[in-house]
């Protein structure tokens, strides 16, 4: 029980040193209680050097909770091994420690502040990115497709409620993105409906109906800080039959070169 928290505490710390998060913007970590000016939205004046980095072979699914994400991942990763294409399915919260931590702040077994939560995915994100052999880096250098259920766009909608969205953006903003965001756009009483099946002990965190509607409009707010950037963004229809979707989402996977041969 003593050894977890001590490897917590020291990758957390490399992470906030930016070692391999890359967090090196010029000027202190933002006051996430008072005004600050950091880092801007990426338009298309934005200077290239200045533009987080887009992964190619790197697709992700976002939505509200019970938006399908989690059916899509599976869907695809069926299909996938069907046709022996090399490829790393994953998700966030990661089942590493700093993610086991969060999984259990979503469940209601421990309590944290929000920048706290903020800190712990961005903390998490980074290992799911640069972790020497199970990361996201690392499955793509070895040629695989890695389709990821959730990354820094569920950050931006969820801990912007309660945190700073600036702060939120700070934490985020030098991680590489995904050549394709799919976001499946389900209304919140569709999602609500699947909820109520998926989580027989009770709602989690971010599960109330007032939540989820104020998580979809911080969604909007937040992929629209990424105009200039080379990333796709594709709206597929999540209220639909979970097969009918997942041709939509195919569609998009089969145009990559490492899909279709």
């Amino acid at each position: 029980m003593t050894k977890t928290p001590v490897l917590i505490m020291l990758r957390f710390d490399s992470f906030v040193q930016g070692r391999e998060a890359h967090l090196d913007y010029a000027g202190s970590v933002p006051d996430t209680h008072g005004a600050h000016s950091e880092p801007q939205d990426f338009n298309h004046n934005s200077p290239s050097e200045q533009r987080p980095e887009v992964l190619e072979n790197f697709v992700v699914l976002e939505g509200l909770d019970g938006s399908g994400t989690t059916t899509q991942l599976h869907l695809a990763d069926q299909a996938l091994d069907s046709l022996s294409i090399p490829h790393f399915c994953t998700g966030e919260p990661t089942k590493g420690p700093v993610g086991r931590i969060i999984r259990k702040i979503l469940k209601r077994q421990i309590q944290a502040g929000p920048e706290t939560v903020a800190l712990l995915f961005a903390a998490d994100r980074n290992e799911h990115l640069y972790e020497e052999d199970e990361g996201i880096l690392s499955h793509l250098r070895r040629g695989e497709l890695v389709i990821s259920d959730r990354y820094l766009f569920s950050s931006l909608a969820y801990q912007s409620l309660a945190c700073d969205p600036q702060f939120v953006f700070y934490l985020n903003h030098r991680f590489p993105l995904p050549r394709h965001l799919v976001f499946l756009n389900t209304p919140v009483a569709v999602s609500q409906r699947r909820l109520v099946t998926r989580s027989p002990d009770g709602p989690e965190l971010y599960d109330e109906l007032e939540i989820q509607q104020d998580i979809l409009s911080a969604y909007e707010r937040g992929f629209r800080r990424f105009p200039g950037t080379d990333m796709h963004l594709h709206r597929l229809n999540g209220s639909e039959d979970p097969q009918l979707v997942f041709e939509k989402f195919w569609s998009i996977l089969e145009s990559l070169p490492i899909v279709k041969g």
